[in-house]
Order: structure tokens, then C-alpha cells, then sequence
């Protein structure tokens, strides 16, 4: 980039530089700097994504466009990570949070910075981003936390409301995968050494996240909405309805109003200028008003932007994927401040089982169309029609509308229950039901029903069999249209999306109450569109080779049902560093429904680097079981050199 007038200044690059912490372990980072003599803000964006090759294409549509417009910008390999050095023992641990503080004093101190900082970054470096907000250190005048969880327990990739997501196993063996990855040639000669190091001492953070099956202090850490009176700086918060950290923007602004501003678009777990199911926004000049705002003036005055941008979705046809929401963008207050709260008795709407009390039947199938959680943003996965799971299901529902119904902020069902099984969730599921009978999935939230109000495990949880609590649905602004109906459906089953207990027992719900935050009024229009999305870099640096789309399937034998999806060979070459990295993943899962409900999920990951001196390569193999009330977990990881086994690891949970 040059001096144009889209772009003000040129950039000069840093391919890599060390920064060291207090405890001498140095970070590895990738610098970007406008050509200018005067100091100018910092920008930090700080994750485990390995600067040299694993995230670089996607560096290259952030870093670059942000220092041609005035500003330093860096990326920061988190120690254990990439070309750092150190070990990560699990996420978020201490020093990875200490670290944080430490890089954005250092960049505060160097002769290029004019002591003005600020932070970005999507999912864990949007979280990271929180984190670094909480009694942020001097310099940080700013942060952009992108599809980031602020709830680490109830709005992450592990738990959901209690009960464990399958996407857990994925990410379980995809994190140890990609810390056991070489460090590249910029650590020097020893780069060799430094990775059979990491390797020897790679933990197994799944052991934490299935031994942590309450909230407790352990998922408490790092959990911004726990300390939220303490963050010290702007944020703006963004996400998409289809992406499982959603819930975070609207939480945030209610909780900090006076600090938090929100944006929330239709898509998944993307930087939004790739935002899938569209429209996409142009994310770089969004955070460039921001930056300018915040980093470009000693005292900045509280700026008139809506406090909260969403886009208002309505009925979609259900399909694997969308290339399009229906819908519009609005802006609002708080979704607190803006919206009504109507209470629905449901013994008032048509149920499938008459009267109450009421049956939630036991089927350990429920669940085929849930799709996934939005987690990695891959190609499809969108929940599909949900009538067939509805069949399986306990129904309410409302007569066709006879007005327009606007959902806007969090619906919480409130009931009382009973069941002979002590181990029992409930799974509630809001559709938008179309006059031909399809079922469009609105919003859903999970129960585990032997955790206290605060998803505690502890003895004076519940009784047994005993529950009189809430269920939170997801956040989600969404107009039901006039002549459509709301269905209600209850399960205690949602397989594969949750790796739960199946209940042998019915549950019995004596009594429930449906709370829908309700917007009283039409949506109001943005008062400035939000800007188009722009493909960055103009010139690329680099080159994509796919051997086939991913594929998924769903296959049925007798009582083994199997859903799965694979993902061939992606390569991205980057002729800068004579390097290519390539990665192929497939999950599989299986559900044997004959005496004892079997439950199974088997990940196989695979991630290449070639480069000049040679190739590596990192496999794991990762298999869960749930049986009866018991999940195990057994792992294996291998990496090679030239073909040549260069170390492997296993572990077992049990």
C-alpha cells in the first residue's frame, strides 16, 4: 500500500521481532508501521493463530489497512504459540493474561508509538481483548472484541448451560494440534529443539474442561461479565446470530451502557468483511472509525453512535447453508431499556400433550437439526427445518399472529419440574413456524437441571428429581411476522450438538411460564449504513488450492445413527516465506439407541508445513464416549519431519 488517498501513508513491514516478558520468555510478533517520523498509536491483536503461517492470509486483510491509515499494528504469537517461546498450560492461564499487560506497556514505550494504544481481535483474541479491558493498563485506550465470549462457562465452546458440547472434542484435539506445530526458521537453529520441547511438555486441556462440569472459579477466570464494573475502556462488541459467542454484544451493552457499544449481523464466527450468511459489513473501516475516534485525540468525547447496530432477521427457509439473511439493520438502546417483557403461561397455548402437568418425552434422537454451533465458521452447518425434531419433542405453540411479534434481547422459560432421573436436562427451542408448517429455529438454550441458579455444582443444587429454575435462550433480535406462528419444543436430548446424558426417565413440567422481551415499537432504520465490505488486500500475497468442498452426511443403521462432516486438504501457499500450510479435518458421530444410549464423537486432524529446510506434519486422533453417565476420551498425537516420526503423545481420560 501506498500514499493514495485511500491510503494516506506507505507501510513498512517486520516480518518478525522478539518482545520479552518479565520472566525472560520471549514473544514472537509480526509488525506493521506506516512510513512517517512521528509517533503514531499501536494496535495489538495477541492469539495463538501462529503469525507465520496458520492465520498470515488473514493478518494481511487487517494489519496492513490499519497501518496505512496512521497507525503501528502488531501481531502477537501468545507464548507456547508459533515462533514464541514458553508453554500454555491451558487458555487463559495467568501468564497469558499477565502477558497481555506486559506487550501493551512495552508498545506504549517504543520511539515508533505515541503512547496510545489499542486492541482487537476475534474470538480469542476478541477475548483476550476483554480480558486486557479489566483495570486496563494505562495505554489501552480502546478495544474491539469480535465474536468473543465474555462467559466462559454458558458462552463459549465447552458448555451450554451446563451440559457439554460435542464442538468441546473438536476443539480438544485441535488446540494441542496446533501448539505442538513447529516454530518456524525466525527462532534461529534451535527451532528444533524449542519444538520437541513444546511437545514433551503439551498438556491436555480437555482433562480441565470435563473435570469443570459446574461453573466454579475455574470457568469464573477470565470471564469479563463476573468483573464487568471493572472495565476501564471503550469497547465495541461484535458478533453474529449465527455464531455460539452471540449472546456476549447485548449482554455487555446492558451491563455496561456507558461503555459498551454493540454491532450483531447474521453471520457466524467470522471478522465480519467475511461475514457468512450475509450481508457482510466492511469490518476494516468500521474499526477505523473507531480507532480514529478513540487512539487519535488526548480526550476524546463520548461519540453519538447507536449503542446497539443488529440486524433485525425474519423467517428464512431452513438450509445447510444461506448465502443471505432476510431482514434489515436497526439501532437501538440497550436491548434492556428498549424492549417489554411479555409473560406466556404456556398452559395457555395448544400443546401436544393436553393439559398440564406435561410429558417431555425421552428420545435420545432429538437433535439431527440442530446443525452446529457456529464455532469454526466452516461452510454450512446451519440448523435445518425443525418439524422432525418437533415430533420427538413436548410442542407449544401460539395460533397464527394476528400482528408482526418483535423478539429483541434474551426469552427465558421459567418453569417447574419433575423427573425420576437425577441427571436430567432440558433443552428448549423457539421456531418461527411459516403458514405452509416449516419450522425456522429462532433461538434455543440448555438446562442441566442438577446445577444451581448460577450453573453451580453443588449440594444443595436441587433435589432429586426436583427443579424450579430458568432456562435462558439465546439473545436474538428477530420479528416473527403476522400469520406465522411461535412454536415452543421441549426435549431432554439434542444430540449430536450436546454430548449429554440421555435421560431414561420422562420429565414432568408441572408448570411454565414463557418470557419474551418484546421491542413495542418498529424498529428504528440506521442512521448511517453501516460500510460495504471490502475484499483486502487488493493484492494478495498469497494462493488457495481446496481438493473438493467439505461434505457432510448422515447415515442411519438399525438403532447406530451417524452424522459427520469432512473437510479435504486446504492448502494456502505464501510465496513471502516459501511456505505452505495445509490442514484437513473430519468428525464423526454415532449414536447406538438400543439398550444403554452410546454416544460417540471422533475427530481426526491434520495440519502441514512445507517450507524450504524440509516438511512437518501434526496429526491427532481424538475419540469421546458417553455411556450410560460416564464420557471417556482417549488421544493420540503424532509429528513428523520428512516423513520421519519426530515425537508423539497420548492421553487418556477416564
Amino acid at each position: 500500500m501506498t500514499g493514495q488517498p485511500e491510503y494516506p501513508f506507505g507501510v513498512s513491514e517486520t516480518d518478525h521481532l522478539w518482545i520479552t516478558m518479565s520472566d525472560g520468555v520471549r514473544l514472537a510478533a509480526r509488525l506493521w508501521r506506516p512510513v512517517t517520523r512521528a509517533p503514531v498509536p499501536a494496535i495489538l491483536e495477541y492469539i495463538p493463530y501462529r503469525k507465520t503461517d496458520m492465520v498470515r492470509a488473514r493478518d494481511e486483510r487487517n494489519h496492513p489497512y490499519f497501518a496505512a491509515h496512521g497507525y503501528a499494528c502488531i501481531r502477537v504469537d501468545m507464548r507456547g504459540s508459533g515462533d514464541s517461546e514458553g508453554h500454555m498450560p491451558d487458555m487463559y492461564a495467568p501468564a497469558e493474561l499477565d502477558d497481555a499487560r506486559h506487550v501493551i506497556e512495552w508498545l506504549a514505550t517504543q520511539p515508533w508509538c505515541n503512547g496510545r494504544v489499542g486492541m482487537f481481535g476475534t474470538s480469542w483474541g476478541g477475548t483476550a481483548s476483554l480480558q486486557a479491558s479489566v483495570d486496563a493498563p494505562a495505554p489501552l485506550k480502546a478495544a474491539i472484541a469480535v465474536c468473543a465470549t465474555h462467559d466462559r462457562f454458558e458462552d463459549d465452546i465447552h458448555y451450554m448451560g451446563g451440559c457439554v458440547l460435542s464442538d468441546t472434542f473438536e476443539w480438544g484435539a485441535t488446540l494441542p494440534s496446533i501448539l505442538a506445530s513447529p516454530p518456524s526458521l525466525n527462532v534461529g537453529p534451535e527451532w528444533k529443539s524449542l519444538w520437541k520441547e513444546r511437545i514433551d511438555n503439551l498438556t491436555f486441556p480437555l482433562e480441565n474442561w470435563l473435570r469443570e462440569d459446574g461453573r466454579g472459579d475455574y470457568w469464573r477466570h477470565g470471564s469479563v461479565i463476573h468483573t464487568a464494573d471493572a472495565l476501564s475502556v471503550p469497547i465495541l462488541s461484535v458478533g453474529g446470530w449465527s455464531d455460539r459467542y452471540s449472546n456476549s454484544v447485548m449482554s455487555l451493552v446492558d451491563a455496561r451502557p456507558d461503555l459498551v457499544w454493540g454491532v450483531v449481523g447474521p453471520w457466524g464466527h467470522h471478522y465480519p468483511d467475511h461475514g457468512s450468511p450475509g450481508p457482510a459489513i466492511g469490518f476494516q473501516k468500521l474499526a477505523l472509525e473507531w480507532w480514529d475516534h478513540w487512539l487519535k485525540s488526548d480526550r476524546p468525547d463520548t461519540p453519538d453512535w447507536p449503542r446497539l447496530r443488529v440486524w433485525m432477521r425474519e423467517f428464512d427457509r431452513p438450509g445447510d447453508s444461506l448465502a443471505q439473511r432476510t431482514g434489515r439493520w436497526a439501532q437501538s438502546g440497550p436491548a434492556s431499556q428498549e424492549s417489554i417483557m411479555q409473560d406466556w403461561d404456556l398452559s395457555t397455548l395448544k400443546s401436544s400433550d393436553g393439559t398440564a402437568p406435561w410429558r417431555v418425552p425421552t428420545d435420545s434422537a432429538v437433535g439431527q437439526a440442530a446443525g452446529e454451533t457456529g464455532y469454526f465458521g466452516r461452510p454450512g452447518g446451519l440448523p435445518l427445518d425443525q418439524t422432525e425434531d418437533d415430533a420427538r419433542s413436548l410442542v407449544f405453540e401460539t395460533a397464527p399472529l394476528v400482528q408482526d411479534i418483535i423478539i429483541y434481547g434474551s426469552v427465558t422459560l421459567a418453569l417447574r419440574s419433575e423427573s425420576g432421573d437425577e441427571l436430567a436436562q432440558i433443552i428448549a427451542r423457539l421456531s418461527d413456524v411459516n403458514p405452509e408448517g416449516v419450522a425456522a429455529r429462532v433461538s434455543f438454550g440448555v438446562r442441566n437441571l442438577s446445577l444451581d441458579e448460577n450453573l453451580d455444582r453443588t449440594p444443595s443444587a436441587a433435589k432429586a428429581g426436583e427443579f424450579n429454575g430458568k432456562i435462558r435462550l439465546h439473545s436474538t433480535a428477530y420479528c416473527v411476522r403476522k400469520g406465522h406462528s411461535l412454536r415452543l419444543a421441549l426435549s431432554s436430548s439434542y444430540w449430536p450438538l450436546l454430548h449429554a446424558k440421555s435421560p431414561a426417565l420422562d420429565i414432568q413440567i408441572k408448570h411454565a411460564t414463557l418470557h419474551l422481551p418484546v421491542l413495542p415499537h418498529e424498529p428504528v432504520d440506521l442512521s448511517k449504513p453501516l460500510p460495504p465490505a471490502q475484499d483486502l488486500p487488493e493484492q494478495k500475497r498469497h494462493s488457495t488450492c481446496a481438493a473438493d468442498p467439505l461434505s457432510r452426511w448422515t447415515q442411519t443403521t438399525g438403532n447406530r445413527i451417524e452424522i459427520g462432516w469432512h473437510q479435504p486438504l486446504l492448502k494456502a501457499t505464501f510465496a513471502q516465506t516459501e511456505t505452505t500450510f495445509s490442514y484437513e479435518t473430519s468428525i464423526t458421530h454415532s449414536l447406538e439407541t438400543s439398550d444403554v444410549v452410546d454416544q460417540q464423537t471422533s475427530v481426526r486432524h491434520k495440519m502441514g508445513f512445507e517450507r524450504p529446510d524440509g516438511t512437518a506434519e501434526v496429526s491427532i486422533a481424538l475419540t469421546a464416549r458417553t455411556k450410560g453417565d460416564r464420557t471417556t476420551a482417549d488421544a493420540e498425537l503424532n509429528a513428523t519431519w520428512n516423513n520421519q516420526l519426530f515425537a508423539a503423545r497420548q492421553w487418556r481420560i477416564l
